[in-house]
């Protein structure tokens, strides 16, 4: 049986300096981490396969990498309140939260329920691993109806003003996503990208203009029509 220990070994071997050093300038603090580049612990975790107890291990050592491997290899279906409750409160760097949300969160048995009560919370990852979730459902969840994502949007609007980097990045994110899902949605999206451009907070004025630039591009008319068609 593979053992937490094990695994840093390895992730130590795989670590690279000058990686590490270059973390900080994409807003990751590296104080814990080895400089692994993703493909090798996607590797790793490939490796490792579904070993949601080495999961549990690997989280609790709070080491970077270890904890992008967790997401990797956790059993989603094992994944209960109390487990979920704990992940995401500790989260405390972007690309673990969106390699959380990506790779673990959308995969659970309610993540709908997770995006609505982790967007309205305080917190600054866990209220980004609300909208970050939000986005990756609009891409990944094709069973979902229109209706869920037109009520997201009032998380959205209720959000814009946040001026937290790293939220108002994953609350622009979210609105981008469900505007270029379909059609119907690409409507109501770009309505409210125009809306928040005209605000005065500046993080909503950001977020509207920045959705509404890629909303109303060709590109992306061109291929929502295109897939209508």
């Amino acid at each position: 049986m593979t053992t937490a220990d094990a695994v840093l070994s390895e992730l130590r071997r795989l670590g690279r300096a000058e990686h590490r050093d270059g973390m900080g300038h994409f807003g990751i603090d590296a104080t814990r981490a080895y400089g692994v580049r993703t493909p090798d612990m996607r590797a790793l975790a490939k490796r490792l396969g579904r070993d949601h107890e080495l999961a549990r291990a690997l989280w609790a050592t709070g080491q970077h990498e270890a904890r992008h491997v967790a997401f990797m290899i956790a059993d989603p279906a094992r994944m209960d309140d109390v487990l979920l409750e704990t992940w995401v409160s500790g989260l405390n760097s972007w690309d673990h939260c969106d390699g959380f949300c990506n790779g673990l969160a959308r995969f659970t048995a309610e993540p709908w329920a997770l995006v609505e009560a982790w967007a309205t919370r305080e917190e600054e990852f866990v209220r980004r691993a609300g909208f970050a979730l939000l986005a990756c459902l609009a891409v990944h969840d094709k069973a979902a109806p229109d209706r869920r994502f037109l009520d997201a949007l009032a998380l959205i609007e209720a959000a814009a003003d946040d001026n937290r980097n790293f939220v108002s990045k994953a609350v622009n994110w979210a609105l981008r996503q469900i505007g270029k899902r379909s059609i119907a949605l690409h409507g109501p999206a770009l309505a409210l990208a125009e809306k928040l451009a005209a605000r005065a907070d500046t993080s909503a004025r950001w977020i509207g203009h920045d959705a509404r630039r890629e909303l109303a591009s060709e590109k992306v008319q061109a291929k929502l029509a295109a897939r209508h068609a």
